[in-house]
C-alpha cells in the first residue's frame, strides 16, 4: 500500500454509494426542471403569438443515461416515476441503456475501439414491452410521444411483440398509429407472432390496422405471418376482417404455402393443421406453387404433417406434380422419414399411394430401406404397393444391425422373400389396387366387404410382409 493511502470501511463505502445516488437524483431533477421551464416558455409564447407550437419542435427529445430514471422504468416503479415526472411536466426522453454487448466501432482516422453496443429506446418502449400499464398511463398523461422510434420501432410494435394487450390498447387510445412502419418495414400486426398476441391484433384492427398491409421486403401480409407461425385464431380473425386468402408475397407464397412450408415440431402439428383447415374452408388454392414449383402438398410432405396431407388430398391436391428438381411429394416424405419418425410418416405414404402416387423405382428400394429403416410401418406400406420384390443381400446390408435386432420379426419377414414368392392374397390386392389406380380411397370404403378386408386393401399395418 502506498504512502498516504487508506482503506475504506464497509460503512464508508455504503455512505459514498448513497451520496452518489443522491447526486444522480439531484442531477435528474435539475434536468427535468430545465425541461419544465422550456415547456412553460413555449406555452407562454403560444399564448402571446397566438400560434400553436408542435410538441416535436417545442421540446426536442433528450438523451437520458440517468440510472435512477432507467431503474424506475425497467422495474415499473410507479411511485418513483410520479416523483420524477410530477403533474405539469412533459416526458420526451430517449433512453440510452448502460451495458450491452461489446463491438468494434470506427472512431475515425483508421482507428477502432471496443465499445458497448447501445440500442436507443424510450420510456414508452420500456414500460409497454414489460406490461407496466399504470407507468405507461402516467407517461402518456405527461405527453410522451407515442410515435417516437429511436431504435427503428415504435412502442406499439414493442407491446405487440411482447403480447401486452392492455398496453397496446392504451397506446392506440392515445393516438398511436396502428399502421406505423418500422425501420425494417413491418407494421404492428406483423409483430403479432405468438398465440398470446391475439388480443393485441384485435385492438389493432379495431383502431384501423390494415389487414392486408404488406411488409416492405418479403411482401408478407399479417395472414402470411399468422399462417407461418401456426396461429389459427389469428388466421380466423384476419379472414373475418377481409384478408385475401391467396395473396402472394414476393417469394410467390400464399398463406397456405407459408403454413405448409414452415418447420413443425410434433407439438406444433395440430396448430398448423387448424390453420390449414381454416384457409381451405376460406377457399385457399391447393395448386399454387412457389418459385421452385413446390406445391403445398410437397411442403407438407417434407414437414411430415399427416393431417395436412389428408386435408390437401381431400381438396384435390395433385400427388404426382413435380418440382424443379423432378421430385414428387412421395420423394419428399421418404427423404425425411428418418428425422420424422414421431410425426407418423406411415400415415402419409399410404395416403399418397391411395390417391395414385408414383412408386419408387424398385432398384432404389435398398436405398429407401436404409434411410427409412427406423420406421418399419413406412417400409411395410411401401413394399406392399409392389406385386413382386427382388430381395437380395444388398437389402440385408442396407438395414443397420441394431435396427434389425430391434425389429427382428419384421425384417426377417422381408428378407425371407428372397426365397419365397408373395402370397396369392397379396397379389389379388395389388391387382385390385392397380385397377382402381387413384380411386382407391373413394371406392374401397364403399365396397360391400368386411372391414378387415377393406383395411387390408388400404394397406393397413400388420407388422410383417407376406
Amino acid at each position: 500500500m502506498s504512502r498516504g493511502s487508506f482503506v475504506f470501511t464497509s460503512m464508508a463505502l455504503r455512505s459514498l454509494q448513497q451520496d452518489e445516488d443522491m447526486l444522480q437524483r439531484y442531477e435528474c431533477r435539475r434536468r427535468l426542471a430545465s425541461w419544465h421551464l422550456s415547456t412553460s416558455y413555449m406555452l407562454k409564447k403560444e399564448v402571446t403569438d397566438g400560434t400553436p407550437q408542435r410538441s416535436g419542435t417545442s421540446l426536442p427529445a433528450a438523451v437520458c443515461q440517468d440510472a435512477v430514471v432507467q431503474n424506475a422504468l425497467y422495474t415499473g416503479n410507479l411511485e418513483v416515476l410520479q416523483e420524477l415526472f410530477p403533474r405539469g411536466s412533459r416526458v420526451r426522453l430517449i433512453i440510452e441503456p448502460r451495458g450491452g454487448d461489446m463491438r468494434w466501432v470506427a472512431t475515425g482516422e483508421g482507428l477502432w475501439s471496443l465499445s458497448y453496443e447501445q440500442e436507443l429506446t424510450t420510456p414508452l418502449h420500456i414500460t409497454a414491452s414489460r406490461g407496466f400499464t399504470e407507468c405507461l398511463r402516467l407517461l402518456l398523461q405527461r405527453g410522451a410521444d407515442v410515435e417516437l422510434a429511436p431504435g427503428g420501432i415504435t412502442a406499439l410494435h414493442e407491446s405487440c411483440e411482447n403480447c401486452q394487450p392492455e398496453c397496446t390498447k392504451l397506446l392506440l387510445s392515445h393516438g398511436a398509429n396502428a399502421n406505423a412502419v418500422s425501420e425494417d418495414g413491418y407494421m404492428p400486426l406483423h409483430y403479432c407472432t405468438q398465440p398470446e398476441s391475439l388480443e393485441c391484433a384485435k385492438y389493432l384492427l379495431q383502431y384501423g390496422a390494415a389487414v392486408s398491409g404488406c411488409s416492405s421486403d418479403e411482401g408478407d401480409t399479417p395472414l402470411h405471418v399468422a399462417a407461418r407461425n401456426g396461429l389459427p385464431d389469428h388466421v380466423e380473425l384476419y379472414l373475418r376482417y377481409g384478408a385475401s386468402v391467396d395473396k402472394l408475397n414476393t417469394e410467390g407464397l400464399t398463406p397456405l404455402n407459408a403454413c405448409c412450408s414452415q418447420h413443425q415440431e410434433v407439438g406444433d402439428l395440430q396448430r398448423y393443421f387448424k390453420v390449414c383447415q381454416t384457409l381451405l374452408r376460406a377457399g385457399a388454392d391447393v395448386h399454387v406453387a412457389d418459385q421452385d414449383r413446390r406445391s403445398p402438398l410437397h411442403m407438407s410432405c417434407k414437414n411430415a404433417n399427416p393431417d395436412i396431407v389428408d386435408a390437401l388430398l381431400a381438396n384435390g391436391a395433385c400427388v404426382n406434380d413435380m418440382d424443379y428438381g423432378g421430385e414428387a411429394p412421395m420423394h419428399n416424405i421418404l427423404k425425411v422419414v428418418c428425422y420424422k419418425v414421431l410425426h407418423q410418416p406411415e400415415r402419409i405414404v399410404p395416403a399418397l399411394l391411395d390417391h395414385g402416387s408414383i412408386r419408387v423405382w424398385p432398384g432404389a428400394l435398398p436405398k429407401v430401406l436404409k434411410h427409412c429403416s427406423m420406421s418399419p410401418r413406412t417400409i411395410e406400406v411401401l413394399l406392399n404397393a409392389y406385386s413382386h420384390l427382388k430381395v437380395t443381400d444388398t437389402w440385408v446390408e442396407s438395414v443397420p444391425p441394431e435396427v434389425q435386432k430391434e425389429h427382428k420379426e419384421f425384417y426377417d419377414s422381408i428378407f425371407s422373400l428372397a426365397m419365397t414368392p408373395r402370397s396369392l392374397q397379396h397379389l389379388a390386392r395389388c391387382k385390385l389396387r392397380d385397377l382402381l389406380q387413384g380411386r382407391v380411397h373413394k371406392v374401397v370404403p364403399k365396397l360391400a366387404l368386411p372391414t378387415f378386408i377393406k383395411n387390408y386393401l388400404l394397406l393397413e399395418y400388420r407388422g410383417y410382409v407376406h
